[in-house]
């Protein structure tokens, strides 16, 4: 092989002194004005769907957690209206005190079918997020004897 003939796996030798223009190569690799309008439009979709589902999600848990706690303070105040036998004579309704700020109750009586038998319904009252919810928790008491006898709970929103 000559050195002074180009093959085809070698380039032609360049002298030094030789300014011959060279061809770059420049390859656009920017988004176009369209795809960054149509990006837009996705996210202006996008965002505010995801948003109402964290909304929601949050929502979701808080009434769940307070719920709890409702169900919890309404069990309690039923325990303690029918083991001191006070479900006939005490007060009607009230809050829990500085302990459990936001939540109200309410004690509801009625006969049974059975006319030794007094339903005893205890509603807790709460809001989430600015509605209004309750949670209704109710057990039957022999009037005569005024003591428990079943438990019942009902959850209505």
């Amino acid at each position: 092989m000559n050195r002074t003939t180009p093959t085809r796996t070698q380039a032609a030798p360049r002298s030094r002194n030789s300014f011959a223009p060279l061809r770059l190569c420049v390859r656009s690799s920017a988004f176009t004005f369209v795809e960054i309008l149509a990006a837009l439009v996705f996210l202006a979709i996008l965002i505010p769907a995801v948003i109402e589902g964290i909304t929601l999600s949050s929502r979701a848990s808080i009434l769940t957690e307070r719920s709890a706690i409702a169900a919890e303070l309404a069990q309690n105040k039923i325990n303690e209206l029918t083991l001191n036998d006070t479900w006939a004579s005490a007060e009607t309704g009230g809050d829990f005190g500085a302990d459990w700020p936001g939540y109200r109750w309410e004690s509801i009586q009625s006969t049974w079918e059975m006319d030794t038998m007094t339903l005893l319904a205890v509603t807790v009252r709460f809001s989430v997020q600015g509605r209004e919810q309750n949670l209704v928790l109710s057990t039957l008491v022999n009037s005569g004897t005024a003591s428990a006898t079943t438990t019942t709970g009902s959850n209505t929103q």
